[in-house]
């Protein structure tokens, strides 16, 4: 007799939010647990709060650690590096990005039941940690948000951001690390190269440099944009081209078969049109628009090695996957106390008074 396994469709999900941009990396995960009647809340950040859906029930945030644990929920979902501790339920690293080329992707910090993987490159590299640590699980389901971002409605996009219609749009996504950013040698050029026939957006993100980013406040509004949207989705099906870097904003234009050019990335040159002089920089962007075509089997070769999930379903995947998994062998015994870092949640969330309410 075939053994079926049956799915426990009374578990309680909670998602810890520290971040606003958390928001859309989770939108598919809470729409599928509404649609399917599954319990679920929220234990946000004071920034998260305000930034949070008109559409979604405040109802269903929690204020603190009190109620948290008292929700007694069986899973946590984390689009984070960090967790308190305190909450109980098994502890499930979403990532908040697929920085893939970033040594801190991989970084254990001994706070995570189970690792929510991407795609055979990234799980393989969670699969050695995983016999080196021995008390996690990893488990691949596809990154959270490429959901979001292949079901986002582009129905009257340009005539809501007010987007010139007859020109290519190009989008300028920088990472904001030292070691790793490219607005230092590129920004100075941007503003020399922009054809007439080109609209640039420019989204920095929320760590980068105030000097950097006031630097551009007196440019030709006619041609560039600074955006400072949480969201830069919509910005991804409004452009034509991306630049970057090693941001992880790359594989998220990846998954809508649009070129790329990287400067300097680390790491996997061949994802996209990797330039390393800025005298390259006008050439690249000119074949990247006239031949969007161009290096396309090499974007087809990344996406599939980071996020081959294309499917629109990892939400339902990965509640699925976790319903499946034995949650009483949680948390294993193997599973470092981690004093430092539960203390450093302690500080945080008491001495200075919530960094998490």
């Amino acid at each position: 007799m075939q053994n079926i396994k049956i799915i426990n469709t009374s578990m309680k999900y909670l998602f810890y939010l520290s971040k606003a941009y958390s928001i859309s990396i989770i939108s598919p995960l809470v729409e599928y647990l509404t649609k399917t009647n599954r319990e679920f809340a929220f234990f946000v950040s004071a920034k998260v709060k305000d930034a949070f859906p008109q559409n979604w029930d405040k109802k269903r945030i929690l204020y603190n650690i009190k109620t948290a644990k008292k929700y007694n929920p069986d899973f946590v979902l984390v689009p984070g590096n960090f967790v308190d501790f305190r909450i109980p339920g098994i502890k499930v690293q979403v990532f908040h990005g697929l920085g893939v080329e970033k040594k801190v992707h991989y970084k254990i910090r001994h706070f995570f039941d189970v690792f929510l993987t991407s795609g055979p490159f990234v799980t393989d590299k969670f699969l050695k940690l995983q016999q080196k640590y021995k008390y996690f699980e990893v488990i691949e389901t596809g990154w959270l948000k490429i959901d979001y971002i292949l079901n986002y409605s582009t129905k009257g996009l340009k005539e809501k951001y007010n987007i010139p219609s007859s020109k290519k749009i190009i989008l300028y996504a920088p990472t904001f690390s030292s070691k790793m950013e490219s607005a230092t040698e590129l920004l100075s050029s941007i503003p020399k190269i922009i054809n007439d026939n080109e609209f640039w957006i420019l989204k920095f993100h929320e760590l980068m440099s105030n000097e950097v980013i006031e630097s551009f406040n007196n440019i030709d509004k006619k041609k560039v944009r600074i955006i400072t949207n949480e969201d830069i989705t919509p910005y991804l099906h409004l452009s034509d081209l991306l630049v970057s870097d090693t941001s992880s904003v790359v594989y998220e234009f990846l998954a809508l078969d649009k070129p790329v050019i990287t400067f300097k990335t680390i790491g996997r040159e061949k994802k996209a049109f990797n330039i390393v002089n800025v005298n390259d920089f006008r050439k690249a962007i000119d074949d990247c628009i006239l031949y969007p075509e161009f290096l396309k089997n090499r974007r087809d070769i990344a996406i599939q090695e980071v996020n081959p999930y294309l499917d629109g379903n990892i939400a339902k995947r990965i509640v699925t996957k976790l319903e499946e998994m034995g949650i009483d062998k949680f948390p294993k015994k193997s599973k470092p106390l981690n004093v430092f870092r539960k203390c450093q949640i302690i500080y945080h969330s008491v001495l200075k008074k919530g960094y998490l309410r």
